[in-house]
């Protein structure tokens, strides 16, 4: 296992090799979206999407994509916050790994691969690739979720994870996750990143009832209080009061902003861990693609401290990618039409003109 220190050298190197978006690359295929036979801006967000992707790589008529799914267990389950327990973790990792889960059935119709991952699950589930370095978080509200040196080795993981799915040749990819627990732990890194109080921040997540949401809320109040995450330091936010699976998926944004390979998120939790991922290096925001708001109260905030605006707003709160996955078809189509569609000039008439 890799020193801490040697976990620090590696993560700073990563954040100093990743390059901003080439702007070149966004305005000429702005560009080409005004030449084409259709109404300026007529695909309205799709357009910025494709235009935004075309500043981490150059666009391609058809995309070989993968959605990256982390399980976790989180130990502050032990406090009631959910309303099943950890063992459906490891119950639906294993329908993932069968084809059976929901992302798996979505990612069919969306031409996704699905690649499930034990991050920190308690229980090992046979075939399953694991780069965990714990069996499931400790209990944030009684101790820090984990060390340092357990955050970096999976942070880091995910994004080796994200390069050699890139290498591999994927050229989109996506991060879900599933864990019970999680929309603690993310609620938590929210509270704690962004400075606001946890009832800001958190939900019911599966359906909690008002009194089990009270008891959510509050446990996570008393664990930021008692363990004080630094916000200027992402790592410690997520060490403290954050979960494997969240760890994971930052370093896997990471990972694909280094490779410039473009990168969907899902819901809320995964745009914590994309929160995570730009606040310990900007240039990781050029990458992504937020796929839609979630239901989760906390989302309109994180959105917006990342500056993205989601592409779809469907009330949706299954996680595992399942969001991500949504809006693959539509970037599809818009690739068709970015590749397909003759321009003005090809049909011999007149390209409108910005009023």
């Amino acid at each position: 296992m890799e020193t801490l220190e040697q976990l620090e050298g590696r993560l700073k190197a990563a954040i100093q090799a990743v390059r901003p978006a080439d702007a070149d690359g966004i305005a000429k295929a702005e560009a080409h979206w005004n030449a084409i036979a259709k109404p300026l801006h007529g695909l309205g967000r799709l357009e910025d999407v494709l235009s935004r992707m075309a500043g981490i790589a150059p666009l391609r008529r058809d995309n070989k994509k993968c959605v990256a799914a982390f399980c976790a267990d989180n130990g502050v389950v032990a406090q009631g916050v959910t309303q099943t327990g950890s063992e459906v973790t490891a119950i639906v990792a294993g329908n993932m790994l069968t084809g059976q889960a929901s992302v798996c059935c979505m990612g069919r119709v969306a031409g996704a691969d699905v690649v499930p991952v034990d991050a920190g699950m308690l229980t090992e589930v046979p075939g399953m690739r694991s780069i965990k370095a714990a069996r499931g978080t400790r209990d944030l509200s009684q101790v820090p979720a984990m060390t340092r040196q357990q955050c970096l080795s999976v942070l880091l993981a995910g994004m080796d994870l994200a390069g050699e799915l890139a290498g591999q040749g994927y050229t989109l990819l996506a991060a879900g996750e599933m864990g019970i627990g999680n929309t603690t732990t993310s609620s938590a890194v929210a509270a704690a990143l962004l400075e606001r109080p946890a009832a800001e921040m958190t939900g019911r997540g599966a359906g909690l009832s008002d009194q089990g949401l009270e008891k959510k809320i509050s446990v996570i109040g008393r664990a930021i209080a008692l363990h004080r995450p630094d916000p200027a330091d992402p790592v410690d936010v997520l060490a403290k009061v954050g979960g494997y699976d969240i760890a994971a998926m930052a370093g896997f944004y990471l990972g694909c902003a280094l490779s410039r390979t473009p990168a969907v998120m899902d819901g809320f939790i995964s745009a914590v861990a994309a929160l995570a991922a730009v606040r310990l290096c900007p240039a990781v925001r050029d990458a992504l693609t937020a796929s839609h708001l979630s239901a989760e109260p906390g989302a309109g905030s994180v959105m917006e401290a990342l500056g993205l605006t989601p592409v779809l707003k469907l009330g949706m709160a299954l996680g595992e990618g399942t969001g991500a996955v949504s809006v693959m078809p539509l970037i599809d189509m818009a690739l068709r039409v970015y590749f397909d569609m003759p321009s003005f000039d090809g049909i011999g008439i007149d390209a409108y003109q910005p009023q």
